[in-house]
């Protein structure tokens, strides 16, 4: 039974004082599975990392779910997944309350309106960040095809991004192995 309560704060932990999503919060969620617990040494740690960059979703729920289910199986997991999660349900009820409390009022309308160019910003910079890491990785011409392929499928031939993820995938096992 001490094992779920630790599963939980393992994770839940990490989850409120990670600030930043997933990224932020994985030196936190190594210390405490590696420092604190001892529940898998560091190597392994590197291993769980690289198999949660590899599949999509959230970092910190996949490897919530993985340590989780290694340490305490099936129920481990879904404590492990859960206290990821927590954090962040737990803050979007009560903003979004207080939004829906304040949705009329016109300094939340202006909140909101100058709050939407700054994640504009934010998300431009961060697709600048992976094509220089494509382009670094990859090379220039590898680059340049899926950049202008994935453009071309996605805004000419308007084809489902789900698509066009595979596709490069496809190309990225092909070409790039």
């Amino acid at each position: 039974m001490i094992v779920y309560w630790e599963l939980f704060l393992a994770f839940f932990i990490p989850g409120i004082v990670g600030y930043g999503g997933g990224p932020a919060s994985i030196p936190l969620i190594e210390y405490e599975v590696v420092q604190r617990y001892e529940w898998v040494s560091v190597e392994e740690f590197g291993e769980i990392l690289a198999l949660g960059n590899a599949l999509p979703g959230p970092i910190a729920t996949k490897m919530a779910g993985f340590i989780g289910y290694e340490v305490a199986g099936i129920p481990g997991a879904l404590i492990g997944l859960f206290a990821t999660v927590a954090p962040s349900l737990l803050a979007m009820l009560l903003l979004i309350g207080l939004l829906y409390r304040f949705k009329d009022s016109p300094r939340v309308k202006r909140m909101t309106s100058l709050i939407r160019p700054v994640i504009a910003v934010l998300l431009g910079a961060l697709a600048v960040d992976f094509f220089a890491s494509g382009w670094q990785g990859a090379g220039v011409l590898q680059t340049v095809i899926l950049a202008v392929g994935s453009f071309v499928l996605l805004e000419l031939r308007k084809v489902h991004p789900a698509l066009v993820i595979l596709l490069a995938l496809a190309y990225g096992a092909i070409f790039l192995s």
